[in-house]
């Protein structure tokens, strides 16, 4: 297996962001749990050195990140081991919100709820924003009809990485996961579901208040 130029680009950003906004942790930690030189690894996030299939491997054992996600940003991004159990409770976690938030793309608006149902405390899970529901079929089998899904709120977002899956909400209220995909239009952002009974759709990015990274599902409780 050869990682191609183009490859190597987007892998280094998906590595960074990985890091920097989901891990919680610097690149030199990152490199040392995973066995890898510390200098040789900021080369790589840099695109100034070869990131090679077997440096993949050792980041996706050591870190229990799958080998399709960190290659091409789909599909699951954390390997399943032992899967860890949720602990709702009303005093410590992340808020769990009982509303919806569409796979596709229809006249559902923003959370309402000022308070939430309970608190999820999920290992793995800690820096989520909020948990909320998935309604609809069009990321499954990624992410299916009924399962709750833990949001990190991205603050910045003027540039957001293609290939990975984000919750979206408008300046009308209307909000929708897919995976963002680059638009030949400019101003705009296509996205994709993993469903391919559905279509690809396009937004204007002007209209875009809120984003959130989708960091994982579990099963509805």
């Amino acid at each position: 297996m050869e990682i191609n130029g183009i490859l190597q680009k987007e892998l280094a950003q998906r590595l960074s962001d990985y890091i920097k906004f989901t891990a919680g942790t610097t690149p030199s930690q990152f490199a040392v749990k995973a066995g890898l030189d510390v200098s040789g690894f900021h080369k790589m996030l840099k695109g100034q050195q070869t990131i090679t299939p077997a440096t993949v491997r050792k980041i996706s054992e050591a870190h229990d990140l799958s080998m399709d996600w960190l290659l091409t940003g789909e599909g699951p991004m954390m390997i399943e081991r032992n899967a860890p159990t949720p602990i709702i409770n009303y005093k410590e976690g992340v808020p769990y919100y009982n509303e919806d938030f569409m796979l596709g793309f229809d006249e559902l608006y923003a959370p309402s709820s000022e308070n939430p149902e309970c608190l999820i405390r999920m290992p793995g899970y800690e820096r989520a924003t909020l948990w909320c529901n998935a309604s609809g079929h069009s990321m499954e089998p990624e992410i299916n009809n009924g399962d709750i899904i833990a949001l990190q709120r991205v603050e910045d977002f003027s540039f957001l990485p293609f290939g990975d899956v984000y919750g979206f909400i408008t300046a009308n209220g209307m909000r929708t996961i897919k995976r963002l995909g680059r638009s030949e239009r400019d101003g705009f952002y296509r996205l994709i579901p993993t469903n391919k009974e559905y279509d690809e759709q396009e937004i204007p990015i002007n209209i875009i208040t809120h984003v959130y990274r989708v960091m994982g599902t579990m099963k509805a409780f």
